[in-house]
């Protein structure tokens, strides 16, 4: 059996931007036929939000386009997920500082920011300070799409 690509996003609470981009991202990798290749997940950097539900914002998007997010509920990313996941992919400067204080060091280049996948690289905006939560889903679907389009090159995956 052929291993999964393992990928996991992260954010400060995983409530907002790390989950919506696990939802969306699995959402292409099924309409696409490849959900079978991927485990995907999101993660926070801080303890403020465990065990707490997706933020209704990101829910009213999601479930919009008919993604569901039940049952999810926000984690703290360990150390131990640096060995586990092949990807782990963070919203802005502030989680890349956050996933290498957890981790220690990036020895095998898994961590970049989602939008650095893109020809715009910057920060996705937290929608709990903006409020915008249809422009960080924007940013998401262009990384998540750059990412996949990378990830599918890297591994010779053809959809």
């Amino acid at each position: 059996m052929k291993m999964k690509i393992k990928v996991l996003f992260v954010c400060h609470g995983n409530i907002c931007r790390s989950p919506m981009a696990e939802f969306v991202f699995k959402d292409m990798v099924k309409n696409i036929g490849l959900g079978d290749l991927f485990y995907i997940a999101s993660a926070a950097t801080s303890t403020e939000e465990i065990g707490c539900g997706v933020h209704q914002g990101t829910r009213r998007i999601l479930s919009g386009l008919g993604i569901s997010t039940e049952g999810k509920r926000a984690v703290q990313m360990t150390k131990g997920d640096y060995k586990a996941y092949d990807y782990i992919i963070a919203m802005d400067q502030k989680n890349m500082i956050n996933i290498n204080r957890i981790i220690g060091k990036d020895s095998e280049n898994k961590v970049q920011k989602l939008l650095d996948y893109t020809h715009n690289p910057k920060d996705v905006a937290d929608p709990w300070y903006t409020g915008d939560f249809e422009q960080t889903y924007i940013d998401i679907v262009n990384g998540c799409e750059a990412l996949l389009r990378t990830i599918c090159e890297e591994h010779h995956i053809h959809s």
